[in-house]
């Protein structure tokens, strides 16, 4: 047994040396993860499943490659379900077990487009979000599993959560954009203030008028322009990340936090 133990770890500090880093983009920001991991814990994983098995191909050992965009095991067989062990499905994602109904344990490789099933893009062409959203908490909420083991408890603690802040980030315009440059690998300090006089000028002028505002319909008018603003910014996001220009992406989002938050506070009013 250590013997194994000792083959494992060098073959590991191999494998280790052979990673290739992710290209990073660089906008004063943080980097991305790398796309592969090698770890020992409850499965193995590498970015060479075949090669794993040429070192050890008796090994009884999981191989599985992590991606953030794919929930398949590096040997090509799809992830089973823990109490049941059925296969996931060829398509979608893997969040609850078709066959027992059993809460999945959370996997981060798949992206908050997928939850949904929706492709990855500004524009969703499913307008149907909340209906889906609905029908994952049906499937997912912790109160469903309260007879359940403490295990199965925990993931559906934590993929409610996490379906419930996929559904907050892709119903608003800005916190999509934002989800998008992310998963591009660009994270966006959104604390930064923007130097652009004519902006914050006119946000003076925005919050003037609304303290000024004596009736709703004045708020309502006042809100009207502020969105139409915001979708002109949003296209503007649209057309710069399509065309991967991420440096006119993040000024898109910069003016769309402004205008975002001016909408919140003519809410707050009405």
């Amino acid at each position: 047994m250590s013997s194994r133990r000792k083959l494992y770890t060098r073959a590991i500090e191999i494998l280790r040396r052979q990673l290739r880093p992710l290209p990073r983009i660089l906008h004063e920001l943080r980097p991305t993860p790398p796309p592969c991991r090698v770890s020992l814990l409850r499965s193995l994983l590498i970015d060479d499943s075949q090669c794993f098995h040429r070192l050890f191909p008796f090994s009884r050992c999981t191989v599985r490659l992590w991606s953030p965009y794919s929930t398949w095991s590096g040997n090509g067989v799809a992830c089973a379900c823990w109490n049941c062990s059925e296969q996931s499905p060829a398509v979608g994602p893997f969040l609850s077990c078709g066959s027992c109904g059993a809460v999945q344990p959370v996997d981060l490789s798949v992206d908050y487009f997928q939850i949904f099933g929706l492709e990855q893009g500004f524009d969703l062409k499913d307008d149907n979000l909340e209906g889906k959203y609905k029908e994952w908490q049906k499937k997912l909420h912790p109160d469903l599993v309260h007879s359940k083991s403490e295990k199965e408890k925990t993931y559906a603690v934590e993929q409610s959560a996490r379906v419930i802040d996929a559904y907050r980030t892709l119903s608003k315009p800005l916190s999509r954009a934002l989800y998008l440059l992310q998963l591009a690998g660009i994270f966006v300090d959104e604390e930064k203030t923007v130097m652009d006089p004519e902006l914050l000028s006119e946000m003076m002028d925005v919050r003037e008028a609304v303290e000024e505002a004596s009736d709703p319909k004045a708020l309502m008018e006042i809100q009207h322009q502020i969105q139409r603003k915001l979708k002109d910014w949003s296209n503007s996001f649209r057309e710069a990340f399509n065309k991967r220009d991420f440096d006119c992406a993040i000024s898109a989002t910069q003016k769309m936090r402004y205008y975002e938050r001016a909408i919140e506070e003519i809410v707050k009013k009405l």
